[in-house]
């Protein structure tokens, strides 16, 4: 069974795990290429873009691929609608993998919003010390706030425009909360932005925020297009490619 897994998140890289030394599996998984030292997975990979849905569509059908699974990041909208085009057109089984978003617990203040102008807006209300935690993609929205003041943390640096009173603080997750703790204490921070991404490796920083009493400018996820199963961990996607084997 020809597998290609879009990845790029843990659930990725533990599906391949799971699945790349198992007899009957043929697994590649494809990151992005927008990081500039990922994090492999096991097995065969492909770094780099496809040419879009239609693009997709040909590399599907020249590599006989029997399923896509989509474990991009809950933020990846545009590779997620591919995936559901490219896969529609074939007719191949494609699944979503969605790790469950954060859930705000009681001493939290968020304010949610759609999108990333939302978040830039909604700062207005808020402190002038930000805490800019969205990845390096998006920091353009921030650009035209010169009265704000914005530790900005990612991988690598943000590429376009960037706020003009910024810090920028180049980390990979897992953060400790001691260590999220101390960074709002050091810089001042008045208010943390992140996007809902889920999962543990970077949830630090909202206990630390709860405990600092900030309020935090939550950035709900784009819709999962039409079309494709979906769960919401590893191990349910490793099930979900053994039924698709024995009714291949």
């Amino acid at each position: 069974m020809n597998v290609l897994i879009l990845g790029g998140t843990r659930e990725a890289r533990e599906l391949a795990d799971r699945a790349s030394g198992e007899r009957g599996f043929d697994i590649v998984s494809s990151l992005a290429g927008r990081v500039s030292d990922p994090l492999l997975p096991p097995g065969a990979v492909r770094i780099g873009g496809f040419g879009g849905a239609e693009g997709l569509r040909e590399w599907l059908a020249d590599n006989k691929i029997d399923a896509v699974v989509d474990a991009t990041h809950p933020f990846a909208g545009t590779m997620s609608a591919h995936a559901a085009t490219a896969a529609g057109a074939l007719g191949v089984p494609l699944l979503h993998v969605r790790r469950p978003g954060w859930t705000e617990q009681p001493g939290d203040h968020w304010i949610r919003v759609p999108d990333l102008a939302a978040a830039a807006e909604a700062l207005a209300d808020l402190g002038e010390r930000v805490f800019l935690t969205i990845g390096r993609q998006g920091v353009a929205a921030f650009a035209g706030l010169h009265r704000h003041w914005f530790l900005i943390r990612a991988i690598d640096p943000p590429e376009g425009a960037v706020p003009i009173r910024h810090q920028l603080l180049l980390a990979r997750g897992p953060f400790p909360v001691a260590e999220e703790a101390g960074l709002l204490a050091e810089h001042r921070i008045e208010v943390l932005v992140t996007k809902d991404s889920g999962g543990t490796l970077t949830d630090a920083k909202l206990t630390a925020a709860r405990a600092a009493g900030l309020p935090v400018v939550m950035v709900d996820r784009p819709a999962l297009p039409p079309g494709g199963a979906v769960v919401d961990s590893a191990v349910e996607a490793w099930n979900w490619l053994r039924r698709k084997q024995t009714e291949k």
